[in-house]
Parts: C-alpha cells; sequence; structure tokens
C-alpha cells in the first residue's frame, strides 16, 4: 500500500511538472496571458474555443516576432484590455520602425449579449436568430493584423481569423468562422504576387481544391470600393459565415490559412525594405493609403461589427488604419505610368496562379 501511493504521489508530481513545463512553453509563444486565463484554457483543451483561442494567441504571438525580426530598432507596444460586458484582448502595436510605419496584431475574446445593431447586421445577410427575450448571447474571438510599411515597394497586408457563437432562445447554437488574408501594393510586382497566392492556394489546398478559387473570388468581391470603382489591393482570400462541412474540418482549414501568414509575406518584406524610392512614391503611396481608409471606414465588416458592439474598444478598432494617409483633388496618374498599372488591375484582377 505504501508502494502504491509512492508510485501514485510520484505520477501526479511528474504530471504537475508537465504542466508546467507546457504552460511555461505556451508563455514563451504568447505576447501576454490570454483572456480566459492560460490554466483553463489548458483544463478546456478539448474544447474547440479554447482551442481557436491558443491559435490565436499563438497566431499573434508568431505574427509580431516576425516583424520585430525586420525592424529590430522598433518594439510592440503590448497593451491587455477588458470589456465590462465580457472577455477583452491583447492588442500589438509597433509605430515608426524603420521598416513599419504602423503595425498592429490584435486578439480579441468578447461575450455577452448582442446589440439591436449588430443582430440587425447578421440577420440583413441571411441570419436566422431567434431572440428569447429580444436577447441572443454571443461569444466572439479572433486575431486581426493590419501592417503598413515606409517604403513604398513594401505591400500593405492584412489578415484576420475569427469564430463566431451565437444562442437562440431554444438553447440551439449557431456557430461560423470567417477570415482571410490579402495583400495591398503600391506598386505592382508580378513576382511578389505571385508568391503571395501560391502560398494561400497551398494552404487552401490541403483541405479542397475548390476553396482557393471560392475564396479568391470572394476576396475581390468583398474588398470592392464601389465608389471609387476598384479593389482595395490585388487580393487573396476571404470568406465569412462558414459553417459546414464540420467544426473541426472548418477549424482545421482556418488553422492552415493562419499558419500561412508569415511565409506569404514575411519574404516580401525581406525582398523590397532597402529598395530606393522617389518622393514621387511615396506621395502616390499616401494618395493608395487614402482608399485604404476609405474602405475600412465606409465598407468593412468587421470594422462596422466592433463599432455597433457595446463596450467594444474603439483605438483597437481603428488600430487598422494607417498613420499617414493623403486626399488630393481629382489625381489622375499617366496612362502609362507605373501608377496607372497598378490600378489596371484594381479595376480588373488578375489570376495570379494559373
Amino acid at each position: 500500500l505504501g508502494l502504491w501511493r509512492w508510485q501514485r504521489a510520484a505520477l501526479a508530481a511528474s504530471e504537475e511538472d508537465e504542466d508546467e513545463k507546457e504552460e511555461e512553453e505556451l508563455r514563451q509563444r504568447f505576447m501576454a496571458p490570454p483572456v480566459s486565463g492560460l490554466r483553463e484554457l489548458r483544463r478546456r483543451r478539448r474544447e474547440l474555443r479554447s482551442r481557436m483561442e491558443l491559435l490565436i494567441m499563438e497566431t499573434q504571438g508568431e505574427v509580431c516576432r516576425a516583424l520585430a525580426a525586420l525592424d529590430p530598432g522598433a518594439a510592440f507596444a503590448v497593451d491587455t484590455w477588458e470589456r465590462k460586458e465580457g472577455g477583452g484582448g491583447i492588442s500589438c502595436v509597433l509605430q515608426d520602425g524603420e521598416v513599419f510605419e504602423k503595425a498592429g496584431v490584435n486578439v480579441s475574446v468578447v461575450f455577452g449579449l448582442l446589440s439591436e445593431e449588430a443582430a440587425r447586421q447578421m440577420r440583413s445577410r441571411g441570419k436566422s436568430l431567434k431572440a428569447k427575450d429580444g436577447k441572443l448571447p454571443f461569444c466572439a474571438m479572433g486575431v486581426s493584423s493590419v501592417i503598413h510599411p515606409k517604403n513604398p515597394h513594401v505591400p500593405t497586408m492584412h489578415f484576420n481569423y475569427r469564430y463566431f457563437e451565437i444562442e437562440e432562445a431554444d438553447g440551439t447554437k449557431q456557430w461560423w468562422f470567417g477570415g482571410g488574408t490579402d495583400l495591398t501594393p503600391t506598386y505592382l510586382n508580378e513576382e511578389d504576387a505571385v508568391h503571395f497566392h501560391k502560398t494561400l492556394k497551398e494552404a487552401c489546398d490541403k483541405h479542397d481544391l475548390k476553396l482557393y478559387p471560392k475564396y479568391k473570388k470572394w476576396c475581390d468581391d468583398y474588398f470592392y470600393i464601389k465608389h471609387r470603382g476598384e479593389r482595395r489591393g490585388i487580393g487573396g482570400i476571404f470568406f465569412d459565415d462558414v459553417d459546414s462541412p464540420s467544426k473541426e474540418e472548418v477549424f482545421q482549414f482556418v488553422k492552415s490559412c493562419a499558419k500561412a501568414v508569415v511565409p506569404c509575406y514575411i519574404p516580401i518584406v525581406k525582398r523590397h525594405c532597402h529598395d530606393s524610392f522617389t518622393p514621387e512614391e511615396k506621395l502616390w503611396q499616401q494618395l493608395r493609403r487614402g482608399r485604404y481608409v476609405e474602405f475600412n471606414l465606409v465598407y468593412d465588416r468587421g470594422t462596422k461589427f466592433g463599432l455597433l458592439t457595446p463596450g467594444s474598444r474603439v483605438e483597437s478598432i481603428l488600430m487598422s488604419l494607417p498613420l499617414t494617409a493623403r486626399w488630393e483633388y481629382m489625381h489622375t496618374p499617366p496612362e502609362t505610368s507605373k501608377e496607372a498599372e497598378i490600378l489596371e488591375v484594381l479595376r480588373n484582377p488578375k489570376d495570379w496562379v494559373h
């Protein structure tokens, strides 16, 4: 009996050591402690909500480390925040570096009751939501990033991967995933465009060969500035409200897409961050950033949802806006210029991988 007790105690101590080791490894990969707490996430590690929160925390850490390695003179400000209605987030922002003018990578995990405006927005795109006494409990989590480099030959890049869950009046839970990764260059570089799209296609093809062409078109259609008649950039992939074939399969697809962020973008930054540029090229970058602002404030669904959610953190939502931008009255580039070349692609999207 004494030996058995000793063996049980030794096993418990060994498991505790392993737990502490695993927790320390996770801490090293994160930028800050997770919103739900590390021990709570590990306790519920088999639940998809916990796995998704771990994935977005790891993605934030991977991207921040990759960007910091390219801009060693700058540092990310790590800002944790709480939402009194439930949940919180971690905002990591680098400003005025040598390579990046502004780079933000945010994680948010929020829950509570869906606002009337947010519910109306969801119903407008086909969601049938049955509220109880006008209330809809929800949980939303995701990682979102926008990176604005200083050099006009390095493109801006955006990615976002998120999970949403709503509990209806009868206890039924609706869930869906959304996200995407897209590139917004100031000047067209076909080699960069092909690399970016091929990397995303490889991530999609691991799951279904139909996904890349479907989500590439969705991206071109979504990031469309209607009042300008042009896309925000050269696209990538975008999807929303995805709830099939199964929760596990969609999660694994989202995981592959998140893991593709660093390899699709960082080589492009390395290739061009020390390119020379003229004042005229810098001016064109500022004008294109104005278009970026227009899309985000007028059309972007994520920005709208954030601003309509009670207790949301406006600074984190508007992190996507560049540090500097410019609007000139009736600016039109010469027809045969490099500036006109990128406009042609923004007006007529190309197939970059075939």
